[in-house]
């Protein structure tokens, strides 16, 4: 089997550009993912448009009292027969506020400390570490309890940014540790060796490489905020005048829901907690799968490349058969800048590459390339 010209420029050329986007979307081929980004963007929807989605105003009251889920009342009705389906809605926009305002101000944070802590190193790692250790330990919800009980208005936006100050420094120190295995890379010493400046270097060189961790990082903050608003208004700490699921659960425990049957009233609202958490658990899933080959799950590939230690990589392209050949398929090797071939499956001595290199000796024992003289000639 010859190896054409053909065959190598095919390997040699540049990636097409429908080649360069499967690539960059292969993070949304995971069944997690794209799971977890249609349930996130459902709840987004709703959180945009749900006090104009919502059929009656959350705070009006009716005489229809505790009533079970109907056509009037998709969700029921509460004790004073407020509509439990528009206050779902409605409180659906605090609390992705608060969660997705606290990850932005958490991840910046963790981002510009953990990172220039372990790149710059020195006096400045030192101070930045015993920062990240002080907040480490800092506990956010009796904080946010403490500043509750001397501010008036405890609005989204303060318990936002109580969660993001107290939920940055675990993020930090997991980006100072993968900054101190980066900061002597090849690569980054090559940068530096050619006159660019720490901050280019950590833009352009280290953050690219820290883009999954970044992400992940966001993702959990995200989860904490969310959570942390809803226990936060569940136990009463926060403004119970704005709707959002906690307020509902708040409301629905003191006035005794579960022991009047009425489910109704605290499902639907623990039912949005749980499918939120999981849409962001499965997104955070499908990062580990992108980031980690071990875990992305195989595709099926008609090329594929077989690594083996102490032969030139190639790939491997099933040939043509011959009408009524059995056994079997006939593959051609195609060889990477011009080296050795490997031989064939039937065990034919390889051909000479297209560089001139001599062919390797087959493993079934095929005769050695000329000019090198054999045992029986040498005795």
């Amino acid at each position: 089997m010859s190896v054409t010209a053909t065959d190598v420029a095919v390997l040699d050329d540049p990636p097409t550009p429908a080649a360069a986007g499967r690539v960059r979307l292969r993070f949304l081929r995971g069944g997690k993912t794209r799971t977890g980004l249609l349930i996130l963007a459902f709840f987004v929807i709703l959180a945009v448009a749900g006090p104009w989605l919502a059929p009656y105003d959350p705070d009006a009251m009716s005489d229809q009292l505790l009533q079970p889920p109907s056509s009037d009342h998709w969700f029921g009705t509460t004790q004073t027969g407020q509509d439990v389906l528009s206050q779902i809605l409605v409180g659906t926009r605090g609390v992705l506020l608060v969660g997705f305002l606290a990850g932005i101000l958490a991840t910046v944070l963790s981002v510009l400390i953990g990172v220039s802590a372990g790149f710059l190193g020195g006096a400045a790692d030192e101070i930045l570490s015993m920062l990240s250790n002080i907040f480490l330990v800092i506990p956010g919800l009796p904080l946010i309890i403490i500043i509750a009980s001397f501010v008036e208005d405890t609005g989204d936006l303060l318990i936002a940014a109580v969660i993001a100050l107290t939920s940055w420094a675990w993020g930090a120190r997991v980006l100072r540790a993968q900054t101190l295995s980066l900061r002597r890379r090849d690569y980054v010493e090559a940068a530096r060796a050619t006159g660019e400046s720490t901050w280019r270097i950590i833009l352009f060189e280290v953050m690219p490489n820290l883009t999954a961790v970044i992400a992940s990082g966001f993702v959990g903050t995200v989860i904490f905020a969310v959570l942390s608003e809803i226990t936060l208004a569940f136990i009463g700490v926060a403004d119970i005048s704005h709707w959002n699921w906690g307020t509902v659960l708040f409301w629905a425990q003191s006035n005794q829901a579960l022991a009047q049957g009425a489910w109704w009233w605290f499902v639907p609202a623990g039912l949005c907690i749980a499918l939120l958490g999981t849409a962001l658990s499965l997104i955070n899933f499908g990062i580990d799968e992108f980031v980690n080959p071990r875990l992305r799950t195989a595709t099926g590939s008609s090329r594929k490349v077989r690594m083996r230690v102490g032969f030139t990589p190639v790939v491997r392209t099933a040939g043509p058969r011959s009408p009524g050949a059995s056994g079997p398929p006939v593959f051609t090797p195609v060889v990477r800048d011009g080296g050795p071939a490997e031989p064939t499956p039937s065990g034919a001595p390889a051909e000479p590459t297209p560089s001139g290199a001599p062919a390797e000796p087959t493993p079934s024992g095929a005769p050695e390339p000329p000019g090198k003289p054999s045992k029986e000639h040498s005795a």
